[in-house]
């Protein structure tokens, strides 16, 4: 595979030769290790100082896709399509223009598309032993795979995207690693759980969280017996599921003792007691079977009363009666925890940067965290009313962001961003052939602290959680893949194939016809590039220069020379850091 160039930064950008030829070779040649540390010193620069189911372009009458009517879209209009959906297309950008943000909201509020349902389909674990007779057997039960491939393919194509958008969040705050529990039928289950209650509410979420059959398998709940419980979910539930290991100020910030040190949220005792109260659950057992091959990952758990502590227990202020039931003592632990002080402005700072910016304010983490305590008619936990509150906060909107707003796009992020931008319809496994190099293969974290820790530090002042997948390798890889889907985003690649042989999946193709129109005229496709890739952000020489270099592509078929040049101001747009950090 021929590695493809590394971005060219915005301050490149900037004083690119006026010849687009010798920029496309400047592009294609500097491959260095020497660029991946400017582009990570332009990525902190660039943080600090400001700087329907149809395939994405299949609407071209539409006045945004104009030299002139995608200039003048606001660019509030495609920030908010960033931070609400998996990336701007002219449809989700005319939707916005069209009801305004509170009714898009509502509108998207109403939605359901996405579905793992299917995929839901629970087969002993012993099961590819048997079936000898099918070599992808472990693929297609046991992996990843189809459920992240599901994943990427309703991200780029199905309606409902602010649900998806939420649901993803949730699965970075809730973590389950199919790296450790491999049963996808567990997995399918449990993402569909939290797409169903992207927006009910947060007790609910955290019920369903605790007693869900996969989350027994990862975080060892399930089985867990009086005597010598586990206490690997007591302790994750309170550290990073609710209200953190520190107490919190209403605006995130930590709440400080007379020494100046930070106060602990819960003790080791709480931990303990919290592990007895959540013993005496076990797995479904499914097909006739009563070994462990019948372990059902994918429903609810269910008492195993042999093994529940009877006694006593105290934890978090809160005491669970000697004799109280299996239920009486997971719904007083989740009560706990989700009326804990320190869950709002915690879950609404975790909200907010996975939505919007890695560095707001305190005063919006405070104004998120009050709509979560209560949504308006005395409702805490309201998820409609935290994303409303994070989407709709003045420092959320604005044409002009503030100079520390924004954050590092995840891998994930990008590429479905392009995907969309460009218009692919796709199954979803081109996408999951290649997103491990990146460092974000999608439901499969390192562990349940996800792929990266919230407070991940930028500098001495900000953090930027995405930042800790960048190294040399992953950026290389991402820019292959952008690159690879661009300047040779042809149908036929190999990786656009189903090559993993998922049952009834198509396979990806993106859809450039379209594009062909738009590349005829240089003016008109920088312009659409700006407007779909960098929310019309890019400067008068940035448009120079991807001008340029779109004039310096000549073909004898004026069509491919259309295409070829689209694809090239694609690339040019989709490697630079005004694409990978949304502001």
């Amino acid at each position: 595979m021929t590695p493809a160039p590394t971005p060219t930064p915005s301050a490149q950008l900037d004083q690119a030769p006026a010849d687009g030829a010798a920029y496309l070779v400047q592009l294609a040649s500097d491959f260095a290790s020497g660029i991946i540390d400017a582009f990570w010193r332009f990525l902190a620069l660039f943080t600090t100082n400001g700087g329907s189911w149809q395939a994405g372009l299949a609407t071209f009458s539409q006045p945004v896709l104009t030299a002139d009517g995608a200039a003048a879209v606001p660019p509030d209009v495609v920030r908010f399509a960033k931070q609400a959906t998996f990336g701007p297309t002219p449809d989700s950008i005319s939707r916005i223009a069209a009801l305004g943000f509170k009714g898009w909201l509502d509108e998207q509020f109403a939605m359901h598309g996405a579905s793992y349902n299917d995929l839901i389909v629970w087969v002993p674990i012993n099961y590819c032993k048997t079936n000898t007779d099918n070599p992808k057997c472990w693929e297609f039960n046991f992996s990843r795979y189809p459920t992240a491939s599901r994943f990427y393919a309703d991200a780029v194509l199905a309606p409902d995207q602010l649900r998806q958008r939420v649901a993803f969040a949730l699965s970075q705050i809730l973590v389950v690693s199919a790296g450790q529990v491999k049963n996808g039928a567990g997995l399918a289950s449990y993402q569909q759980m939290l797409l169903d209650n992207a927006f009910g509410n947060y007790r609910d979420v955290l019920q369903k969280v605790t007693m869900h059959g996969y989350m027994g398998a990862y975080l060892n709940m399930a089985n867990s017996a009086k005597g010598a419980p586990s206490e690997n979910y007591a302790r994750e539930l309170m550290q990073l599921f609710a209200m953190g290991p520190v107490q919190l100020n209403q605006d995130g910030t930590p709440v400080l003792g007379a020494s100046g040190a930070t106060l602990p949220n819960y003790t080791p005792d709480d931990v303990r007691g919290v592990a007895r109260a959540l013993t005496g659950w076990t797995y479904v057992k499914s097909g006739g079977l009563t070994d462990a091959s019948a372990n059902n990952h994918t429903l609810p758990m269910v008492p195993k009363t042999q093994n529940y502590d009877r006694a006593a227990k105290q934890f978090l202020g809160t005491t669970v009666p000697a004799g109280a039931t299996q239920e009486a003592s997971v719904a007083a632990v989740v009560d706990a925890v989700f009326n804990h002080p320190s869950t709002p402005p915690r879950l609404a700072k975790l909200m907010i940067q996975n939505l919007v910016t890695s560095n707001p304010s305190p005063a919006y983490v405070g104004r998120v965290a009050g709509a979560f305590r209560d949504n308006g008619a005395g409702v805490r936990g309201d998820m409609k009313a935290l994303v409303r509150a994070v989407l709709l906060d003045p420092e959320a909107r604005g044409d002009e962001p503030r100079g520390d707003a924004g954050k590092v796009k995840e891998p994930a992020l990008a590429l479905v961003a392009l995907a969309r931008a460009i218009g692919f319809r796709t199954d979803g496994v081109a996408f999951v052939n290649r997103d491990t190099p990146t460092g974000q293969p999608v439901f499969e974290a390192p562990s349940v602290f996800n792929f990266y820790p919230p407070d991940y530090p930028l500098n001495d002042r900000l953090v930027s959680p995405a930042s800790k997948l960048m190294s040399a390798g992953s950026v290389m890889a991402l820019q292959t893949i952008l690159y690879d889907w661009t300047i040779k985003g042809e149908a036929g690649r190999a990786d656009f194939t189903n090559n993993i042989g998922v049952p009834n999946f198509t396979g990806t193709t993106p859809v450039w016809d379209g594009w062909d129109a738009i590349g005829s005229d240089p003016d008109r496709l920088v312009a659409v590039v700006n407007l779909l890739l960098l929310s019309n952000s890019a400067t008068g020489a940035q448009l120079s220069a991807m001008r340029s270099a779109a004039l310096s592509i000549t073909d004898p078929d004026a069509t491919l020379q259309a295409r070829k040049r689209a694809q090239a101001v694609l690339y040019i747009a989709a490697s630079s850091p005004n694409f990978l950090v949304d502001r």
